[in-house]
């Protein structure tokens, strides 16, 4: 198993080192194993988990609190996939997967809350856009009335 230093997970996800320790200290991603020396050392998993976290902040623009409850929400699923995988009978199949469709369910509901949120920042947008174009040509309108030699 590869592990890499924080300089390497801090080129390919983009992030600075600090913000790193940052993510770290609280605990949006778990610590690293440590050399005996204090190195923080980052498998691929560490490295693609930091990927997710990333994306979640800019592609869905999450808080640092709404990124914490999104990423511990992800890791219940995660284990709710385990424990489904590990269990054969059709009755505890159906209870981890009722389980599993409730915690999509809260991911869901985050991502609709911030989905509200944007369409309500667009709505703004478009109705002082609106408003403008509209000036623009009440202007032009009033500017051909006063000077109709350039017309």
């Amino acid at each position: 198993m590869s592990l890499y230093k924080i300089d390497d997970v801090a080129k390919e996800c983009g992030l600075t080192k600090r913000t790193i320790r940052y993510y770290e200290e609280i605990g949006v991603m778990p610590s690293p194993q440590r050399t005996d020396g204090g190195t923080r050392l980052y498998t691929r998993a560490d490295i693609d988990y930091l990927k997710k976290v990333v994306r979640a902040k800019e592609v869905l623009g999450f808080s640092l609190q709404e990124l914490h409850t999104y990423i511990a929400t992800a890791d219940v699923l995660n284990e709710q996939r385990f424990d489904y995988q590990q269990t054969t009978e059709v009755k505890e199949r159906i209870e981890k997967l009722t389980s599993m469709d409730e915690t999509l369910g809260g991911q869901l509901q985050l991502i609709e809350q911030k989905l509200q949120s944007i369409h309500a920042v667009q709505a703004e947008l478009e109705e002082l856009r609106e408003r403008v174009q509209n000036g623009i040509q009440r202007l032009q309108k009033n500017e051909s009335m006063e000077h109709p030699e350039d017309g």
